[in-house]
């Protein structure tokens, strides 16, 4: 499942970053970013249960548990993302269910901590 969000601008940012700064240094940042990402999706997952019919069905942690995060590129990108089927319909909701996001936030708050720390990287 492939839902994600890209930034825009990755290849010229490793080029210049290759150039002035130590890419363990960028690495580190990427992964503790990645997981902080991870950790407030699954914040964010905390879902309350619904109802089929009148029936009332409590959740079951299974799309919080599902929510992982994967290192690519040598350690240049973080994959943080749901491995259940249903998760872009609690994502974005349905005609039947309202959205519940949990990945989006996470990605805002998460993109704004990433910048400020890669700002702070190459100066």
């Amino acid at each position: 499942m492939s839902d994600g969000f890209t930034v825009i601008g990755m290849e010229k940012l490793q080029k210049k970053l290759r150039k002035n700064v130590d890419l363990n240094k960028v690495k580190k940042i990427v992964k503790t970013n990645g997981a902080d990402m991870q950790a407030e999706a699954k914040r964010n997952a905390d879902f309350k249960g619904h109802y089929e019919g009148k029936k009332f069905v409590p959740p079951t942690g299974r799309l919080r548990q599902s929510i992982g995060l994967e290192m690519t590129d040598g350690g240049m990108t973080a994959e943080v993302e749901p491995h259940t089927e249903y998760a872009p319909y609690v994502e974005f909701g349905t005609r039947f269910m309202n959205a519940q996001p949990y990945m989006k936030p996470a990605f805002e708050k998460q993109s704004k901590q990433f910048r400020k720390d890669m700002n702070e990287l190459v100066r």
